[in-house]
């Protein structure tokens, strides 16, 4: 057996020599044959292979090369993926000590719109991940984990967070002045020193060396992207610390005080929270326009694929549908007869008037092509094949009750995000976690 077969089959076999080399892992090449993969963290009841650990760096700098991003020292990048990869393992053992279950209906849908954000086919799908060497049966289980986790930790922290009618008030005060830049949004790059729950003094001295040594190191000329890379916490420091473009209210607000008063390139830190202590860069101002919202009156019918009926047999069956609407038969009728929307179907497919964002892309995406009383061809989406059909559009200008929905989720949004940081820490802290990089 090779090297690359013992640790990595889907990588080549360089990049499974360099992350052995990253590693610390002394080999004789002679006999690479008989490597044993080993151990390199154990977490509470479960450990993370150094194959593992290969695979995950191997992902990592060939997305950082895509968007060339300069890469930090490979002793670096270890231990960052190796940081995230604990976190992750410490959230799907308790996903799986709560018993949490992912049904196959789901795994297909999420499968499904993975392929349709790619704009592929199943069957290209599949092909696309044979290409790069990833089995299809692997990358399912992986979905299946992503969202089992996902959904243990909405269960932790998104159910938790309420929003009471006065903090949309308050937040619909605070935008009421601000007119025209009511829409800007902001590119921040943040980089997180964290402290552990409980610091001591000395605990906390030393975060804030740090990043007040990262911040210097910033300023001297070190690109913010690869400070972050070497440096952060947060959970977007594999992505250089980039927060994407958000509007005011959906920046963390800790330093949403500062979206105003920073110029673009500008720096401020370290910041003190519970968390830590904070570096940000504004990368980035765009927007800021008034805006007016089209409504549409929309109806539509949809048949699901399912244990009797495949994907084709769904696209023949709406097909047919669409033939016997042209012929002349009655949109409603065939709706109630036939669509698998049971909600829409007893109003004859009806949706009513729905709002930008309200419909998932590919729906939304093809029903915004239509003229009024036109029918779609048939319309592909995670949850089967639909005929849409507009019944009428109207502009508004944004309403109270499309600004209080939007002030309510923008507050989620953020209480979350900030809530998800400290459940993040405060587990990682309570779990047992011993790492063995360093040992033979």
């Amino acid at each position: 057996m090779n090297v690359v077969t013992c640790f990595y089959r889907f990588w080549p076999a360089l990049v499974c020599l360099l992350g052995l080399a990253a590693l610390g892992t002394t080999v004789n090449l002679a006999r690479a044959e008989e490597v044993v993969d080993r151990i390199v963290a154990v977490v509470d009841d479960g450990v993370i292979l150094e194959s593992e650990l290969i695979e995950k760096v191997g992902a990592i700098k060939k997305n950082l090369r895509q968007s060339n991003t300069s890469l930090p020292p490979d002793s670096i990048l270890v231990r960052q993926v190796l940081e995230r990869m604990i976190v992750d393992k410490i959230q799907a053992q308790m996903a799986e000590r709560a018993g949490v279950r992912v049904d196959e209906e789901t795994l297909r849908m999420a499968v499904q719109q993975i392929a349709q954000r790619n704009r592929m086919s199943m069957e290209e799908f599949r092909a696309s991940l044979r290409s790069e060497g990833i089995d299809y049966a692997d990358f399912v289980e992986q979905i299946r984990g992503e969202i089992a986790v996902g959904r243990f930790r909405a269960s932790q922290v998104n159910n938790q967070v309420k929003v009471s009618e006065q903090e949309i008030q308050n937040y619909l005060d605070s935008r009421s002045g601000e007119g025209a830049s009511r829409d800007a949004e902001y590119l921040f790059g943040h980089i997180l020193i964290r402290t552990p729950q409980a610091a001591s003094p000395e605990a906390v001295q030393k975060a804030r060396d740090k990043a007040e040594k990262v911040l210097a190191e910033i300023r001297k000329g070190l690109d913010f992207k690869e400070a972050a890379l070497g440096a952060s916490d947060d959970e977007q420091a594999l992505k250089g610390g980039d927060l994407g473009w958000r509007k005011k209210s959906q920046i963390p607000s800790l330093f949403a005080e500062y979206a105003d008063s920073m110029k673009e390139g500008e720096i401020e830190g370290p910041i003190r929270s519970s968390s830590g202590f904070h570096i940000i860069k504004l990368l980035g101002v765009r927007g800021g326009e008034n805006h007016s919202i089209t409504k549409t009156r929309v109806r539509h019918i949809l048949i699901r694929p399912n244990e009797v009926i495949s994907d084709d047999d769904a696209r023949e069956k709406i097909q047919a549908l669409k033939r016997r609407i042209e012929g002349g038969e009655d949109f409603t009728s065939l709706a109630r007869g036939h669509s698998d929307d049971k909600s829409s179907a007893i109003k004859g497919g009806e949706m009513g008037w729905v709002q930008p964002g309200a419909l998932v892309p590919p729906f939304e995406a093809a029903m915004n092509k239509l003229a009024v009383n036109e029918l779609s061809e048939p319309v592909q989406t995670q949850f089967g094949w639909h005929l849409i059909q507009v019944l009428e559009r109207k502009q508004s200008d944004d309403s109270a009750e499309y600004l209080r929905n939007q002030a309510r989720e923008e507050i989620s949004k953020r209480k979350i995000e900030e809530e998800t940081e400290l459940w993040l820490r405060r587990i990682r802290d309570e779990a047992y976690v011993e790492i063995r990089l360093d040992k033979e």
